[in-house]
């Protein structure tokens, strides 16, 4: 499975052939560096680890740093790995680009969605609330009521609820790429993806589209 890491720049719109105006979120793809190759004969598995976003040497640990030396890649903040279901074509030291991904293509962006901390059902679960009249004065974003009576007598495992909003691994899945700019290393997809701008995101190939193409196989 092809991929790359990124970062979220922010969104804007494009315009496509027809004119029509299309939304689209800017990644900073890559360049990334294998540091190390997997195979099923010596690992267990395919997959590819690949690093991202050059610091300096002092921010990073003993082992990390010597990881990299040991792949003669640039000392890289960020490590991922990609796993394959055949044995990969590439090999430690090769750079990944943008250019991986064309212009059409279906990806798969991974990320950590914005956090916003502990919030009502209403925020976080689409919650009516309670009517805004009848001698309500402070019940318009209370949670209801959510449980039986005296049997089972409390609230049953699953049930909706305030809590720990945003803040979670999150994927959106078949969004297409409207953009490659190869040269500065930017890749537009179609849509929204999780995450604040700055934020680390994984491009991948759309799992259902791999799919679809071994059922058609």
């Amino acid at each position: 499975m092809r991929g790359i890491l990124g970062k979220k720049v922010g969104m804007t719109q494009l315009f496509d052939k027809s004119g029509a105006v299309v939304p689209v979120t800017i990644i900073e793809a890559g360049p990334c560096y294998v540091t190390q190759v997997k195979t099923a004969e010596t690992d267990g598995y395919n997959a590819v680890q690949i690093g991202y976003e050059e610091v300096v040497e002092r921010k990073l640990t003993k082992g990390q740093r010597g990881h990299l030396l040991k792949a003669g890649a640039p000392m890289m903040r960020r490590l991922r790995e990609m796993r394959y279901t055949a044995a990969p074509s590439l090999s430690v030291g090769d750079v990944v680009k943008a250019d991986i991904f064309a212009e059409g293509e279906l990806v798969d962006v991974s990320g950590v969605s914005k956090g916003r901390g502990f919030s009502g059902a209403v925020r976080r679960h689409g919650f009516a609330g309670g009517p805004k009249t009848h001698g309500q004065s402070d019940r318009h974003r209370a949670t209801g009521s959510r449980g039986a009576g005296t049997t089972p007598g409390h609230t049953m495992p699953g049930k909706l609820a305030p809590g720990q909003f945003g803040n979670t691994s999150t994927t959106v899945q078949n969004l297409k790429v409207a953009l490659v700019d190869a040269e500065r290393n930017l890749i537009a997809v179609r849509g929204a993806i999780p995450g604040p701008r700055g934020a680390l995101v994984v491009v991948r190939e759309s799992v259902k589209k791999l799919r679809r193409a071994e059922q058609a196989k």
